[in-house]
C-alpha cells in the first residue's frame, strides 16, 4: 500500500534541485495508492516532508551539480505505528545513515529480529517493521565474512533477504558503497525505468546512465518507456560507475544467477496520469468509461461487417481473446470455474457468473481471496481458478494463486496492468486495457472486468449451437454498449448532483437488488462508503424479509435496483414491502427506459432511469449513476475524493 521511487543518475551532471524535483514528481505520482507521510533521502539526508521546501530553497539558493548521485524517496500508508515524523521512511541503521532503506511491503518476522538485534545493543526509534531490515544490514555488515572475496552490496542483501519473511521491495543505498544502490523484491511490485534503455545507446552514451525505480510504471512514464519488471528473489545492482547487473538467487550459500530479464515498451502516455481539465481523477476516470469499454473490446469483439484485412473471417461477428485461445481446451474440459477476487474485482465477478454459468453449464464459484486462504478450499487439477485484480498486485489475490498453482490448477489473470504479479505468474489470461487508473475507487476498470466476463462466456461458448441466439444477443450489445454508458453520463451527471445533495446529511443508506443487479447493489454501495463514509449496506432484495425489512421506516434511505429482466417481478415484490413499511418516503429507484411497472411509481419516488440494452449488461449501465452519485456525495461533503482515509489503490499487504 506504501509507494517507493528512487532515481540514480551516473556521468550525468544534475543539480540537486533536479534530483530533488524528480524524486518529489515520482511520489506524487504515487500519490493515488494511499499515503499518510512520505520522506526521501538526498546525499545520505533524510527529510521528512515536513522539510521538503526547505531544502527545495536550499538547492536554489546555494546550487550544486552531482554526476552521480543516488536519491529513495517514499510515501508511507501505516502499518505498524502511527503516522508520523520518526515512523517515516526512509529509515537509517544508525546516526550516521551507514545504510538506508525503503521499504512497500510487510515483513512477517520482524518482532523476532527486533529482539535479536535489541540483545546485540541496537536502539530502535520508530515502531516500523522496516527499521529492522536497516538495523539487520548493518549488523550483517559487521557478522558476515564471505569465504572467497569482499563482501559485495548485492551479496550483502542476499543475506539480508534470506534473513527476512514476509512481501518487500527495497530501495537500499550506503556510505559503505558509495554511490551505489541496490533493489530487491518479494512479493511486493517493483519496476526499473531505463534511459539511455538499449546496448546501441549505452554504447554511445558510454557510462552515461539514468535509472529510475518505482511501485509503480505510471511514476516512469515522463522519463523513459523502457522498463524491466522484477520478479521475485530479483536483486538490481548498479555499481558506483553505473553498471548495472540483476540477480536472483534462492539460497544465499549459492552464488548469484545473472538474470537476462527483456525490457518491456511501456504502452501508456503522461496525458493518462494527468486529470486534464477534469478537478479529480475519478470523475476524468467515469467519463473515460465510453473510452475504455471500447478499448477492452478492439480486436475482441468482432463485429460482423468487419472487412477481412482487419481480421480473420473464422472470428467476424464473434468474440477473440489471443491470452486464452491456446487453452480454451482446458476450461472446456474443466469440472468447474472458480473465481478468486477483493473488493470491487468481486462484485464483477458477482456482475458475470450468471451469464458464466448460463452458457459454458459449468459450475461457477466466487471466493474472496482471504477467506479462500482461511479455509485452504479444495482445488484438483481439473479446476480453473481465474483470478480478477485491477493492479494484479492485490496480495490476498497474489496468495490464493500461489496456493491454487500448488494444487495444479490451470490458472488465469484478469488484470488492468501489464507485467503486474499476477500477470506473470498465471498460465493465461486478459488485460483489461482501460487506461491508467489513478482514483482509489476503481470505476472503468469495473465495468471493463465485467465486460472482459462475458467476453471469456462467449468465447467458451462458441461451439454450442443452442447457445448461438443467445450469443448473438451479447455480442450485438456489447457493440452498442459504450454509446448507452455515453447517453447515461450525458443524462444523469446532474441528477445525481442533486440527488447527493439531498442524501448528503444521512448516516446510513440501503440498496437492493438481486440477479444481475446484485453486483450493482454491492458495488453501489462500496463506492458510497468509500467515498462519503456513510454507512451503506448493499443487501440481496431476496434478503429482505429475512432480517433486513425490520430497518426500514420514513427515514430511512432505500436505493432500489429494478431490471428488465427474469427477476423483474421478484424485484416489485421488494418494492411493495418496502412501500408497505414507509420506504417510499425516501427511495430512489434505479431502472430500465421503457419499463411501465417500474414508471408507475414515478409520481412517489425519484425514478432514474438508464438506456434499455441485454440483462446481463444492464449492470454495467446502471453502476454509472451510482459512480455518480458517489462521487457528487463526496464532493458535498467536503471529503478527499481520490485518496479516501485510510484505503489504497493496490492493497499490497494481507
Amino acid at each position: 500500500m506504501c509507494g517507493i521511487f528512487g532515481y540514480a543518475n551516473y556521468g550525468i551532471p544534475v543539480s540537486q534541485h533536479a534530483i530533488l524535483r524528480t524524486l518529489l514528481t515520482g511520489l506524487r505520482r504515487l500519490e493515488y495508492r494511499g499515503y499518510d507521510s512520505a520522506g526521501l533521502a538526498l546525499d545520505g539526508a533524510s527529510i521528512d516532508d515536513q522539510t521538503v521546501e526547505t531544502l527545495i530553497q536550499s538547492s536554489l539558493t546555494k546550487p550544486r551539480s552531482l554526476s552521480n548521485h543516488v536519491g529513495i524517496a517514499h510515501t508511507r500508508w501505516a502499518t505498524h505505528g502511527a503516522p508520523s515524523v520518526i515512523n517515516s521512511h526512509p529509515h537509517v541503521s544508525d546516526a550516521d545513515a551507514q545504510f538506508v532503506v525503503v521499504h512497500n511491503g510487510i515483513i512477517t518476522n520482524f518482532k523476532p529480529l527486533k529482539e535479536m538485534l535489541l540483545s546485540k545493543g541496537y536502539h530502535f526509534d520508530s515502531e516500523t517493521d522496516t527499521e529492522v531490515i536497516a538495523k539487520l544490514l548493518k549488523y550483517l555488515y559487521e557478522t558476515v565474512r564471505e569465504p572467497d572475496a569482499r563482501l559485495t552490496f548485492p551479496r550483502l542483501v542476499m543475506h539480508l533477504m534470506h534473513a527476512i519473511d514476509g512481501a518487500y521491495a527495497l530501495l537500499l543505498r550506503s556510505t559503505a558503497y558509495p554511490n551505489e544502490l541496490v533493489a530487491c523484491k518479494v512479493g511486493s511490485p517493483l519496476v526499473l525505468g531505463l534511459k539511455p534503455a538499449t546496448h546501441e545507446e549505452i554504447i554511445k552514451e558510454g557510462s552515461k546512465a539514468n535509472f529510475f525505480f518505482s511501485s509503480d510504471a505510471s511514476a516512469l512514464v515522463e522519463h523513459t518507456d523502457k522498463v524491466v519488471y522484477f520478479e521475485d528473489n530479483d536483486i538490481a545492482h548498479i555499481s558506483n560507475e553505473g553498471e548495472l547487473q540483476m540477480f536472483n538467487f534462492g539460497d544465499p550459500a549459492t552464488r548469484a544467477i545473472t538474470s537476462n530479464r527483456s525490457i518491456a515498451t511501456l504502452d501508456m502516455e503522461l496525458e493518462q496520469i494527468m486529470k486534464g481539465s477534469y478537478p479529480h481523477f475519478m470523475l476524468k476516470e467515469i467519463y473515460e468509461q465510453p473510452d475504455s469499454l471500447t478499448q477492452t473490446m478492439r480486436g475482441r469483439v468482432i463485429s460482423h461487417d468487419s472487412s477481412p484485412d482487419d481480421v480473420s473471417r473464422n472470428h467476424r461477428g464473434d468474440v477473440h481473446l489471443g491470452g486464452l485461445s491456446q487453452r480454451i481446451g482446458d476450461f472446456r474440459r474443466s469440472s468447474r470455474i472458480i473465481f478468486v477476487a477483493c473488493g470491487t474485482s468481486f462484485h464483477s465477478c458477482l456482475a458475470g457468473r450468471q451469464v458464466m454459468e448460463e452458457l459454458t453449464e459449468l459450475p461457477v464459484s466466487i471466493e474472496l481471496a482471504s477467506d479462500f486462504l482461511d479455509r485452504e478450499t479444495p482445488l484438483f487439477r481439473s479446476d480453473v481458478c481465474v483470478f480478477v485484480s485491477q493492479s494484479g498486485e492485490t496480495a490476498d489475490t497474489l496468495e490464493a494463486l500461489r496456493y491454487a498453482k500448488k494444487c495444479q490448477a490451470l490458472t488465469v489473470g484478469v488484470v488492468n496492468v501489464v507485467g503486474s504479479s499476477i500477470a506473470r505468474l498465471t498460465d493465461c489470461g486478459v488485460h483489461l486495457n482501460a487506461g491508467a487508473e489513478i482514483g482509489v475507487a476503481s470505476t472503468k476498470a469495473y465495468t471493463s472486468q465485467i465486460l472482459v466476463l462475458i467476453i471469456i462466456a462467449l468465447q467458451l461458448s462458441a461451439d454450442s449451437r443452442a447457445k448461438q441466439g443467445r450469443r448473438r444477443e451479447i455480442h450485438d450489445a456489447l457493440l452498442t454498449l459504450p454509446n448507452l454508458v455515453t447517453k447515461t453520463l450525458k443524462d444523469l451527471d446532474g441528477r445525481m448532483k442533486g440527488i447527493a445533495e439531498r442524501l448528503k446529511e444521512n448516516t446510513s443508506i440501503l440498496l437492493f437488488g438481486r440477479g444481475f443487479h446484485y453486483a450493482t447493489c454491492m458495488e453501489g454501495a462500496l463506492k458510497i462508503k468509500e467515498l462519503s463514509y456513510i454507512h451503506t449496506e448493499g443487501i440481496h432484495a431476496g434478503e429482505l424479509k429475512h432480517g433486513p425489512l425490520a430497518l426500514i421506516d420514513e427515514n430511512m434511505p432505500v436505493i432500489l435496483f429494478a431490471g428488465k429482466d427474469a427477476c423483474s417481478g421478484k424485484v416489485q415484490n421488494a418494492l411493495h414491502q418496502v412501500t408497505a413499511r414507509g420506504g417510499i418516503a425516501n427511495m430512489l429507484i434505479v431502472g430500465t427506459e421503457g419499463d411501465s411497472e417500474i414508471e408507475k411509481f414515478s409520481d412517489k419516488v425519484e425514478l432514474v432511469q438508464v438506456p434499455k440494452t441485454v440483462d446481463c449488461l444492464q449492470c454495467v449501465l446502471a453502476i454509472i449513476p451510482m459512480q455518480l452519485l458517489s462521487y457528487h456525495l463526496a464532493v458535498a461533503r467536503g471529503l478527499n475524493v481520490d485518496q479516501p482515509r485510510s484505503l489504497a489503490k493496490s492493497v499490497t499487504v494481507q
